[in-house]
């Protein structure tokens, strides 16, 4: 008999609990979703983001842009074969100290 009714006050005690921790889980799992979505958001900004950085790099870094500043913003001009001038160091040669 009196295992009866500590199994009976033991139920009557686990279903809420349970019934309790099954909506407490729902309610963190419907965060950590919320949380995943937001997160999922910010990366697909961070890479179109990294895009638009990758594509200006090139742009600024294209040899003909180079070309046209050095030649119409700082007024240099390309060197003439014939005007350079290559010096050829080799290792333990020439050394009279």
């Amino acid at each position: 008999m009196m295992k009866k009714r500590f199994f009976l006050y033991f139920m009557a005690v686990s279903i809420p609990l349970l019934l309790a921790l099954m909506v407490w889980q729902s309610n963190r799992y419907q965060n950590l979703n919320r949380e995943l979505a937001r997160l999922e958001q910010t990366q697909a900004e961070w890479i179109e983001s990294n895009k638009k950085l990758i594509a200006g790099i090139t742009e600024y870094s294209s040899p003909y842009r180079i070309e046209y500043i050095a030649e119409n913003q700082l007024n240099l001009q390309k060197i003439r074969p014939e005007d350079l001038l290559q010096v050829k160091i080799v290792e333990g040669k020439g050394h009279g100290y």
